[in-house]
């Protein structure tokens, strides 16, 4: 009889989280090495690459792209060699998942998504051609259908075309957590300051070369970072969470900077730890490590998680003024906006004189369950004189 070796959903890395499997690196019959990535999971949160429990091939996926997975879940087998695993051929009926049953079209082994789309453009599954692993039928094969075979979609007006994306598992769980942080769990208030950058900007053209020599990139998010830790030493509610019984605060300022994902891929919040012990270089060099990883989609579930307090630079797409919402379970969030040069007046011998400086709104959205306006603006206030104090040396 003939071994192989379980692929399982590891059961620690993610657990308490949503999770589907993004993408498999290899196809059935392929070869694979132990601890090389064999498929992708991604979470709420993070892509996880799973590796391979054994060297060998390939012998069979159990759990497609799209399907949600939990911990200890069987994913696939490996064939332990070469020899105990070849590609069945074509005339062969495809492995099927177990439990699932029916053939490799059939409804019992379309994904949520692909099952959506055939229902929305009543679709005899019979007629589908499956090029996914095992037969089974994939959305883009659906699309195909429709598109090249199927007729045209929906009837729409002339002039009007769409199409369907899938919700990720990031954007549903995206979506989940704002209404429920904004409806269901805290009562949102926000407080508008506008801050004078032009110390920052300064002090960021004196240094950025030195920094850059040192392998480190000067971003104005690290300024940033600084002076939220400057507003919540001043005010510590601010870096706290809400519980029935008691306000929790946090000695610790665990700094999570929104990050959004290429494509309109979700937003992601890294988590600066321990931001409090840094200083300007530190937060720069940690802030490039986590962006870099951001992009490459190697983040590590510790790094979103422990967050006391986040900052959104929503400023960086352009927009001048936001009001975001807090990201559970914190008590508030900080945005800035686009740095913009305004008129502004400044005291002067005859009163007033006006001037052009770089200029940004910075707002501190609230949980009013934990704090009121004058904490808010007493945090903002202290935003704005750090940036706005910056040494030049």
């Amino acid at each position: 009889m003939r071994e192989f070796v379980d692929i399982v959903m590891p059961a620690a890395a993610l657990e308490g989280t949503e999770s589907v499997v993004a993408a498999w690196l290899r196809r059935p019959g392929d070869p694979v090495q132990r601890h090389a990535p064999l498929l992708e999971i991604s979470t709420d949160k993070v892509t996880v690459e799973i590796p391979a429990p054994a060297s060998g091939v390939l012998a069979e996926i159990v759990r497609g792209v799209n399907d949600p997975v939990q911990p200890g879940d069987l994913l696939g087998r490996i064939a332990p060699s070469a020899e105990t695993a070849e590609e069945p051929a074509a005339s062969e009926p495809a492995a099927v998942a177990p439990g699932t049953g029916g053939a490799p079209g059939s409804a019992a082994r379309l994904s949520p998504a692909v099952r959506r789309l055939i229902e929305q453009h009543q679709l005899d599954v019979s007629q589908l051609r499956g090029t996914g692993a095992g037969g089974r039928v994939t959305y883009e094969d659906v699309r195909a259908f429709i598109e090249h075979r199927g007729g045209p979609e929906r009837p729409v007006p002339a002039a009007t075309t769409s199409r369907f994306v899938p919700h990720t598992a990031m954007r549903r769980r995206i979506a989940d957590r704002m209404v429920e942080s904004l409806l269901r769990t805290a009562p949102h208030v926000t407080a508008v300051f506008e801050a004078d950058l032009s110390a920052v900007l300064a002090h960021r053209a004196a240094h950025e070369a030195a920094f850059g020599g040192r392998g480190v990139r000067l971003t104005l998010t690290s300024y940033l970072v600084r002076a939220a830790v400057a507003g919540l030493r001043a005010v510590p509610e601010v870096n706290s969470r809400w519980h029935p019984e008691a306000i929790e605060l946090f000695a610790d300022c665990n700094i999570g900077v929104a990050t959004a994902l290429a494509q309109g891929g979700g937003l992601i919040v890294p988590v600066i730890r321990e931001a409090q012990r840094l200083d300007l270089f530190e937060t720069a060099r940690r802030l490039q490590d986590l962006t870099a990883r951001v992009r490459a989609g190697r983040l590590d579930p510790a790094d979103v998680q422990g967050g006391t307090f986040t900052i959104t630079n929503h400023g960086v797409s352009g927009s001048l003024m936001a009001t975001p919402i807090i990201n559970q379970p914190e008590s508030a969030i900080l945005g800035v906006g686009k740095i913009q040069p305004r008129p502004v007046a400044r005291p002067a011998d005859a009163g007033y004189a006006v001037a052009v400086a770089p200029m940004a709104y910075v707002t501190l959205t609230i949980d009013h369950r934990v704090l009121d306006g004058a904490q808010a603006n007493a945090f903002l206030a202290k935003v704005v004189e750090t940036l706005e104090g910056w040494p030049s040396n």
